[in-house]
């Protein structure tokens, strides 16, 4: 002998189905209130990298450098409209290196960069001046430094700042953001 199954039966046309599914469960009691949990709220927190103490940044900027720096730079895949909307950001930091030999300005640029990308930030400039002081009007720093940002892994794209913000005597720089 065989059995089929036992299927669920059909809803009856003009049945009540809250009066069939109270039947099926059968007696109810609800949790008393002191007993009820509520979920915990989550925080979410910003999460910042410290850098370690005795974390050294290798020096790995060529001082080599055209006669003709670029203006602008878009690292690979990059839309122009990244330039448009990087000329509109808003500074999250900044880094003078006006007075400074060119080993000291390369350290700190390399520094301020390492910096940037540990606390996450997106956009930051770098001024570093239109030689008007150097002996022969040719601006060295303004050449190397953005020579330099062509190098760094973490510079996406880097522009003139606007005049308010020191014009072609400073950078725009867009910095990638680590996971």
């Amino acid at each position: 002998m065989t059995t089929t199954p036992s299927l669920p039966l059909p809803l009856q046309e003009g049945g009540d189905d809250a009066a069939l599914f109270r039947e099926a469960i059968g007696v109810v009691t609800p949790l008393a209130e002191q007993n009820r949990i509520s979920p915990p709220k989550t925080v979410t927190q910003a999460r910042v990298r410290l850098p370690d103490p005795d974390h050294q940044i290798a020096d790995t900027l060529s001082d080599y450098h055209h006669d003709n720096s670029p203006e602008e730079y878009l690292s690979n895949g990059l839309s122009r409209l990244t330039l448009r909307k990087l000329r509109r950001s808003a500074v999250q930091d900044s880094l003078d290196l006006h007075g400074h030999t060119i080993d000291a300005a390369r350290m700190l640029l390399q520094q301020f960069l390492f910096n940037a990308t540990q606390h996450q930030l997106r956009c930051v400039l770098v001024i570093h001046g239109k030689g008007m002081n150097s002996p022969d009007g040719y601006a060295v720093l303004r050449a190397l430094a953005r020579n330099w940002l062509t190098q760094h892994p973490q510079v996406l794209a880097f522009c003139a700042a606007p005049p308010e913000s020191g014009g072609g005597g400073a950078v725009l720089i867009l910095l990638k953001i680590r996971p």
